[in-house]
Formats: C-alpha cells, sequence, structure tokens
C-alpha cells in the first residue's frame, strides 16, 4: 500500500520539518517569520495572499477577527499589527503550522493572536471580519463544509474577504457561496490570475 501524499492541509506532516526563520514584508513593515517544509508556501508570502493583502481594507480594530486556513501566518499577523485592540483568531488543521505561527506571533509581541484548531474557537464567537485565502485543493466537499461553517459566523456588519485563482474555480465558488448562504458575494478585485471575493452578511 502506497503512502498518503504529505499536503500541508494534513493536520501533523509527516516530511521533515527543517524550521528556519525567513524575513518578509507585512503590515508595512519587515519582520522575522518562522516558515518549514510541511506547511502552505514554506518559501514566504505567496502571490494569492500578496493580492488579498493589497486590496483588502484595514480590519476593524476591535472584536473578532478570522483568518481561515493561516498556515504561517501571514494574513494573521497582518490582521493582529494592525488591529491591536481585536483579537485575531488563527485557524488551520495543520499543526506544525499553528506552532510556527505561535513562536512567531510571541516573537512578534502579538499579544491578541491565537493559532487554533477550529475546535478552539468558542462556539458564540463572531467575527467582524475573516479574511483567507482558502485551501481549494483540499476538493469541493471539504472547502464547502468548511465556508458554510465560517462564513455564517460573521456579525451584522462583517465581511469576509477571499482571494481564490481564476483557474481554480473563483467564479464559480462565488455563484455558490452566494446561492447557498443566501449572501451578497461581490468580486472585489483581480489581479495576477486571482479573484479578490467579498461576502457581506
Amino acid at each position: 500500500m502506497s503512502e498518503q501524499p504529505d499536503h500541508y492541509f494534513t493536520a501533523r506532516p509527516a516530511s521533515p520539518a527543517e524550521r528556519r526563520r525567513q524575513v518578509v514584508h507585512l503590515a508595512g513593515r519587515d519582520v522575522e517569520v518562522d516558515v518549514a517544509g510541511g506547511v502552505f508556501s514554506p518559501g514566504g508570502v505567496d502571490k494569492g495572499t500578496r493580492v488579498l493583502l493589497a486590496e483588502v481594507p484595514d480590519p476593524p480594530d476591535g472584536g473578532h477577527l478570522l483568518d481561515l486556513g493561516c498556515g504561517w501566518g501571514p494574513l494573521a499577523i497582518t490582521m493582529a499589527s494592525r488591529a491591536p485592540h481585536a483579537t485575531v483568531w488563527a485557524v488551520d488543521v495543520n499543526e506544525r503550522a499553528l506552532d510556527l505561527l505561535r513562536g512567531t506571533a510571541d516573537r512578534l509581541g502579538l499579544t491578541n493572536l491565537r493559532a487554533v484548531t477550529a475546535d478552539q474557537v468558542p462556539d458564540d464567537v463572531r467575527f467582524a471580519a475573516i479574511w483567507s485565502n482558502p485551501p481549494i485543493r483540499v476538493g469541493k466537499s471539504v472547502l464547502h463544509d468548511l465556508l458554510r461553517t465560517w462564513l455564517p459566523r460573521l456579525d451584522d456588519a462583517g465581511a469576509a474577504w477571499l482571494v481564490v485563482a481564476k483557474n481554480l474555480g473563483s467564479d464559480s465558488l462565488a455563484r455558490w457561496i452566494s446561492a447557498e448562504l443566501d449572501v451578497p458575494v461581490t468580486r472585489a478585485a483581480s489581479a495576477k490570475g486571482f479573484r479578490v471575493l467579498r461576502v457581506d452578511r
């Protein structure tokens, strides 16, 4: 029987961690972050995330914010830096990614950032904003379950901002979200082969 491939959306990656520090530009400054093998985009900030960060407005400086599928944390780090009075929940299934992000947050003094698995977010928490470069490659069924779970947890004035590659179904995903959840979905921007989708309550 062949081994299952080791994906970044695996809870416990089997590949060598090869943990290292890397300087990246986030929230208007250069910061040193922890990265490793077995997590999404270990070489730095990926193109889709850069597109999202260039287009998304500053997060609300209060309440609860969510980075869904946080990886090593570029979105969560940006949210926590720009909204120091908010609580930022960085959620991922990948325990290695969460461990990396906890180390980076400690070093940067981001005491408002919580890197956790989904079951560690209290059920009554509602989000003023959700930012996500969602894990499209988990497959439609898992992705749809993820979005059904988290998008309805926006508060009444909240908005979610998602970045999805056009060739990986950004337009069909926008239509599905709108129809399935009965919410407005706007194509907020297009750049470098990606769409930025805004989902409102």
